[in-house]
């Protein structure tokens, strides 16, 4: 069994199209040894500038029908590609290199492309290291147009799983959509185009397999793959083919259902309604969630704009991407956590110290309150976002009542600030908390007095309340949100919030477990948030039962003394 990163889910089961170097797609031309013998230079000064021009026109029809297929933010992509050809350090280096050493064209695409892949690839920003993936694309493609090549792959006219070394986003897009199975790559991630593209496009992925893996896959075989848990299982026996099977049909039922719910309330049988939202980590997901059914964003996580980058990302940068975000949602609610990072979560920009129990340090908001200059480039460029959709600002990791006051000090001034500048933002922009610390639980009246809305993590909020590292192999029994202490701190915490007037949310990953809809709809939850496409089991959860019902269960449940219990009722009661 092979594992990667599952980037798109679903479960597929297909023979293997194994795409080799000596099919021109699963390494970058651009690797490849080239003729470096002086040439006619007009010749492949000509040869370069009709390959550009051929280039553009195949990416100008391909974004034509992205756009069609998947929509604007999508062909946006395409229109990166575009840029690459106008970009004179890209094609002016081509050309010069050809006039200047007598390179042949593919040579000098050889070699520029080489230079940009090494630059990308070099920087600490995950997100930029994958648009080396970009200008492989793009070097590709003029490779074959001066060699005359094909620039679309052959597919066979029969289902296949597509196995590679990587392929890019043109790649991702050309694929036969009535054949194709899945995408299993050695390379890639979660952020990367093609991965955004598969998952738009419905195909299950799984990409970061490793360098061993097209050693240890064949076309022809069997393979079977699951893009929700990253599993991937060459030439499988008969029992394991068979489960996955019965699985790969039970999931295909489950998403012919959920189509036909998708555009339905989240509404109980006896007419409450609550609210599902999904988790968002980068904004290339906006269109694919938008076109979930989903009702908005329950968290989105902006610590995707710090990480894995040497400087901080300034006030125009976020404010692009919030508004990007926020203007592709429009009237729909999107939460925006703000920096949470320390714990797990390392950001060398900030050179944080080492410490010795990092989930209990300098973290989340301790660090924004502590540096209020950084915090307030944040607060301007969601505020100025604002303009642009419904935008929330939530605060992560808040303890104590002070720290709440101080960040909402700090916001006003933000918004004094931009009064003072003329620009717009929403004045009436909604501020509401994390609940994930055990005493701010317990002091959620008071804090239900400061904020407009509470967001449960129940993530965080189990491993402090029963203090087991998440994480710890070794003790990850005890990790449970089925905890009776845990329970009763979320329904302390509803209750709090309703008294008061506000709603609460769920956004870690108890929303999107359906043996927990019932619970959490009996004991008053407002909002689910989780990943979306977990989201249609909770919605059919939530539209099969009645608010009474699920009161009844909630309150037997608050009287349970052991997880195992409480699992057990639950599952009893699901039957």
């Amino acid at each position: 069994m092979l594992k990667g990163i599952p980037v798109s889910a679903g479960i597929s089961i297909a023979p293997v199209l194994r795409l080799t170097h000596e099919t021109a797609i699963t390494q970058a031309e651009s690797t490849t040894p080239v003729d470096t013998t002086p040439v006619d230079t007009t010749q492949e000064l000509g040869l370069l500038s009709k390959s550009v021009e051929q280039a553009r026109e195949q990416l100008e029809k391909l974004k034509e029908q992205t756009e069609e297929q998947l929509g604007s933010e999508k062909a946006a992509i395409l229109s990166a590609h575009i840029a690459f050809l106008d970009d004179p350090a890209f094609v002016g280096e081509m050309s010069a290199l050809i006039e200047n050493q007598q390179l042949a064209a593919s040579a000098a695409v050889s070699q520029v492309a080489d230079q940009f892949i090494a630059l990308f690839e070099s920087m600490n920003d995950a997100y930029m290291k994958e648009r080396a993936d970009d200008i492989r694309d793009v070097s590709r493609r003029l490779i074959r147009n001066i060699s005359g090549g094909d620039t679309v792959i052959s597919y066979p006219e029969e289902p296949f799983i597509l196995v590679a070394w990587d392929v890019t986003p043109s790649e991702t897009l050309q694929l036969p959509l009535q054949h194709v199975r899945g995408i299993v790559t050695a390379k890639g991630g979660a952020t990367s185009h093609a991965a955004i593209l598969a998952r738009s496009l419905g195909i299950p992925a799984v990409m970061g397999a490793g360098d061993t893996l097209m050693e240890k896959v064949d076309s022809g075989s069997l393979l079977i793959i699951d893009g929700t848990s990253g599993q991937l299982i060459v030439s499988p026996d008969a029992d394991t083919l068979a489960a996955y099977q019965e699985k790969a049909a039970q999931e295909a039922k489950e998403r012919q259902w959920y189509e036909a719910i998708k555009d339905l309330p989240a509404e109980t049988t006896d007419g409450h309604l609550v609210h599902l939202m999904a988790n968002m980590a980068v904004p290339e997901e906006s269109d694919a969630l938008i076109a979930s059914g989903v009702e908005g964003i329950g968290l989105f996580r902006s610590e995707f704009l710090f990480m894995d980058r040497s400087t901080l990302p300034d006030e125009a940068e976020q404010f692009a991407a919030y508004k990007h975000v926020a203007a592709a949602f429009g009237d729909k609610p999107v939460i925006i956590r703000t920096l949470d990072v320390g714990g797990d979560k390392h950001l060398p920009a900030l050179a944080l110290p080492q410490e010795e129990n990092p989930f209990l340090g300098f973290r989340a908001m301790r660090i924004s309150l502590a540096r209020p200059e950084l915090f307030l480039v944040q607060l301007r460029a969601l505020l100025r976002a604002s303009a642009f959709g419904r935008l929330l600002i939530m605060f992560p990791m808040i303890s104590h009542l002070e720290q709440l006051r101080e960040a909402k000090r700090l916001l006003e001034q933000a918004k004094a600030e931009l009064r003072a500048e003329g620009i717009a933002f929403d004045e009436k922009i909604a501020v509401g908390m994390m609940m994930e610390i055990p005493g701010a639980c317990l002091q959620a009246d008071a804090f239900a007095k400061e904020v407009d809305f509470f967001s449960i993590g129940t993530n965080d909020l189990v491993q402090y309340t029963l203090a087991v590292d998440r994480m710890n192999a070794n003790i990850a029994e005890l990790y449970s949100y089925y905890h009776p202490a845990v329970l009763r701190l979320i329904s302390q915490v509803i209750e709090a919030s309703h008294r008061a007037g506000i709603w609460t949310g769920l956004c870690g990953e108890m929303a999107g477990d359906p043996l927990a809809t019932k619970l959490l709809l009996g004991l008053g939850l407002d909002e689910f948030s989780g990943a979306a496409s977990v989201m249609p089991k909770v919605k059919e959860r939530i539209r099969s039962t009645s608010v009474e019902e699920a009161k009844q269960l909630a309150e037997h449940v608050l009287t349970l003394s052991t997880v195992d219990e409480v699992v057990q009722y639950l599952k009893d009661k699901a039957l």
